[in-house]
């Protein structure tokens, strides 16, 4: 039987699997019936499975027909965790804990690899290993960081690593590979303007942070239009603005926040030194002080040329070329960035689709809001699972069957 029928036949069970860990999402750090579910199918399959790492994190090891003595390995990646937002789909499988939700379908990632896992360990047609990464706290928790701050590739030191994430809008079953930059960094800044209180009848005695921080505001762009050069992108933010308790009385201080996004770090850094001195000469300029915080979260997650490249002739061997599509780079950012700092790889995406699947289920239940990616309508597309474990299983193979480099 060819692997892409193998895989269709166990859908439907992949299918419920997924949905059941839909059902019971878990947070950063949290993943531990899911990390359980993991362990005890991989153990099942007889797949070797390595626990706590990046605490809630997770490795299978399946050795080729050569029991892995080659010293070859490839790694392939699936983030485990759920958004802190509460579902408003009421179909069967629909999270069951307010608060919690599958919102980015890293169920079904975690599904993608199991299947591409079982499909692994059966047929062991290759030398050397491969190494199954299921990491935890991807949504802003910095779960790749973890995982190799506990030594995951000194342990298995892996030639080169691979991640996927599902992507609503692209067609269905559809693959997608770039080289260079795909996501952005991720990057937050506080900044608190210190004035000088008083009554909003008597401004003259007061020095007000409020239209210092409009100012501010307005300034930031200009970094964007004026200092960044044009064909580089960035972004800047403000999303918070608090300031006051009464409407006649000018505030003591006025607090901004907001995110920066980049796709390089000589970017960045012109943004956020920018920043600081609009900040700090502007609060001067207007008798008042400022506080500058700026934290940088996640790097750009850039996809190297050669295995970008290796990935995008599997897509095309597996789904056609009217299916493997150019990465079209996005400013959302992933933490899968680390591990592509450690050793060469990609980061694909797989097309979710614009919905439409979520009408076959008994019931109904998703109304009519978007599947969009961090939306609580949204659902992971189970008809994903065969065509990502196949793009797996085939990569994993054919990258060690390879000359090694």
């Amino acid at each position: 039987m060819k692997l892409i029928d193998t895989l269709v036949a166990q859908a439907p069970e992949m299918a419920q699997l997924r949905r059941d860990i839909h059902a019971h999402p878990e947070l950063a750090f949290e993943e531990l019936r899911t990390a359980d579910l993991i362990a005890d199918r991989l153990t099942e399959w007889g797949i070797p499975v390595h626990r706590n790492l990046g605490r809630t994190g997770l490795v299978g090891l399946i050795h080729g027909r050569d029991g892995g003595a080659c010293g070859r390995a490839i790694g392939l990646r699936a983030d485990m965790d759920a958004l802190p937002m509460t579902e408003l789909n009421r179909f069967e499988h629909a999270s069951r804990h307010p608060g919690r939700m599958h919102g980015c379908g890293h169920d079904g990632h975690v599904t993608i690899l199991l299947a591409a896992a079982r499909e692994l360990a059966r047929r062991r047609d290759f030398d050397g290993s491969v190494v199954l990464i299921f990491q935890p706290a991807e949504e802003g928790g910095g779960g790749a960081h973890e995982m190799i701050a506990d030594g995951l590739f000194e342990r298995w030191p892996v030639e080169a690593v691979f991640g996927l994430h599902n992507w609503p809008g692209l067609p269905t079953g559809s693959l997608a590979v770039s080289p260079g930059p795909v996501m952005a960094s991720s990057n937050e800044f506080k900044i608190t303007i210190r004035g000088k209180g008083g009554h909003a009848a008597m401004p003259d005695r007061s020095i007000d942070p409020i239209p210092l921080a409009c100012q501010l505001v307005q300034s930031f762009q200009t970094i964007i239009s004026r200092n960044k050069k044009p064909i580089d992108t960035g972004v800047i933010s403000v999303t918070m603005i608090h300031a006051g308790e009464a409407t006649n009385v000018v505030p003591d201080s006025c607090e901004i926040q907001g995110t920066v996004r980049t796709f390089t770090t000589e970017v960045l850094d012109l943004i956020e030194r920018r920043m600081r001195e609009l900040s700090v000469h502007s609060c001067a300029a207007f008798g008042a002080s400022c506080e500058f915080e700026f934290e940088r979260n996640y790097p750009p997650t850039v996809n190297s040329a050669a295995e970008a490249a290796f990935a995008r002739e599997v897509m095309l061997d597996l789904v056609g070329p009217e299916l493997t599509l150019t990465q079209e780079p996005t400013m959302s950012a992933e933490d899968f960035a680390f591990m592509l700092l450690a050793r060469p790889g990609a980061y694909l995406f797989l097309g979710n689709g614009d919905g439409d699947h979520r009408a076959g289920y008994a019931g109904g239940g998703h109304d009519a809001g978007p599947c969009t990616l961090h939306n609580p309508h949204y659902d992971f597309n189970d008809e994903l699972i065969p065509v990502g474990a196949s793009f797996w299983v085939e990569l994993a193979r054919r990258w060690l069957g390879r000359p090694a480099a």
